[in-house]
């Protein structure tokens, strides 16, 4: 039986929060850990969005913060499934923040989380294939296995000889 497709615009997802006293450390910055907690949901969101499946988190790529995000800021996470492989699914989140009184916006985070489509006993199942269909999804699809393989080797679950998508970008054949 062939594989169900799915166009990646289906997946998409946003989340809005207002930064609120508790969600701030003593310098009135948004905690970081707050902010993983939000985009894990967001991500999520996303995730069972492409498979209509409960998902749980398997990975978390290179959060970086690049500028923090204050008391009253306004945050949009946005987030979509950049590749669906078996049972798992690459997705990409952004996370903007914006000081509605300044009138100013920036980005402040982007990273790519795993997450695994299961069933009701928890047991992993396959997820439908993901239709890129612009030229960003394109990018984001072509880069997925990459990024997959490169997760798979750094946690001793691929051996690096095997990882030929990573071998090609430095020509070690």
């Amino acid at each position: 039986m062939a594989k169900k497709k799915k166009k990646s615009i289906d997946s998409l997802a946003h989340m809005t929060e207002l930064v609120l006293p508790n969600d701030t450390n003593t310098l009135n910055d948004l905690m970081g850990g707050r902010l993983l907690h939000w985009m894990d949901i967001a991500s999520a969101i996303s995730a069972q969005k492409h498979s209509n499946r409960i998902v749980v988190t398997a990975s978390v790529d290179n959060v970086s913060f690049s500028k923090g995000i204050k008391l009253g800021n306004v945050v949009t996470l946005k987030a979509q499934v950049t590749r669906a492989f078996n049972s798992s699914m690459e997705v990409y989140i952004e996370v903007e923040a914006e000081d509605i009184p300044n009138g100013t916006k920036f980005k402040s985070n982007e990273a790519f989380y795993t997450f695994v489509a299961v069933d009701q006993s928890g047991i992993p199942i396959d997820v439908a294939e993901l239709i890129p269909e612009t030229k960003k999804e394109i990018e984001l699809y072509e880069g997925a296995l990459r990024r997959r393989q490169l997760r798979l080797v750094l946690g001793k679950r691929m051996k690096a000889e095997d990882a030929t998508e990573l071998k090609s970008i430095f020509k070690l054949d």
